[in-house]
């Protein structure tokens, strides 16, 4: 190899943070997450919060025979887009569980490209966020905005995704 040669190596690794950690499929109790089909989903047990908090619908565990392993069905809905995921896994095996952090930015300035520009605890700007794909929570935004309030979003990450996920109102700006 000659001294004049370049190489230039691509990573979208978080400095060795893994984005997900291994738990037993029988200790994932409802209101949890859990990793399907490389997704990251919750589940909550019951259809009727199964559009507002995106969560895993249900899980059962059943045994299979005399010799066999006792499996756990879950049913969850992704975090980010909302498809409801299904996947059958033996209870005594790992599943991924996914890390979930919840950041809350203050609004700053929604462009007409559909990014916004939010205000960091450090005092820096996060500009790389689209307005979420949510009608009710987007109209929320955008009148807030368009209002004159000071709004503070709540944005969910898990496995290397980001949305807008809430949203406060602090009041009038000053």
């Amino acid at each position: 190899m000659s001294d004049s040669e370049e190489h230039h190596f691509e990573s979208k690794a978080d400095a060795g943070a893994s984005k997900t950690y291994p738990q037993q499929a029988g200790t994932i109790r409802k209101n949890g997450h859990i990793v399907i089909k490389n997704r990251p989903c919750k589940w909550s047990g019951n259809h009727a919060s199964l559009l507002v908090d995106t969560k895993v619908v249900e899980v059962s565990t059943s045994k299979t025979g005399k010799h066999g392993h006792a499996k756990c069905h879950f049913v969850a809905i992704d975090i980010f887009n909302g498809k409801k995921l299904e996947d059958i896994v033996p209870s005594s095996h790992n599943c991924d569980v996914p890390h979930v952090n919840r950041t809350d930015y203050q609004l700053i300035d929604i462009s007409e490209d559909g990014f916004v520009s939010l205000l960091t605890e450090s005092g820096g700007t996060k500009d790389d966020l689209r307005l979420p794909s949510d009608e009710a929570l987007l109209t929320q935004i955008k009148d807030g905005f368009a209002e004159g309030k000071d709004l503070i979003v709540t944005v969910m990450s898990a496995m290397g995704e980001e949305q807008i996920c809430a949203l406060k109102d602090i009041g009038p700006k000053n």
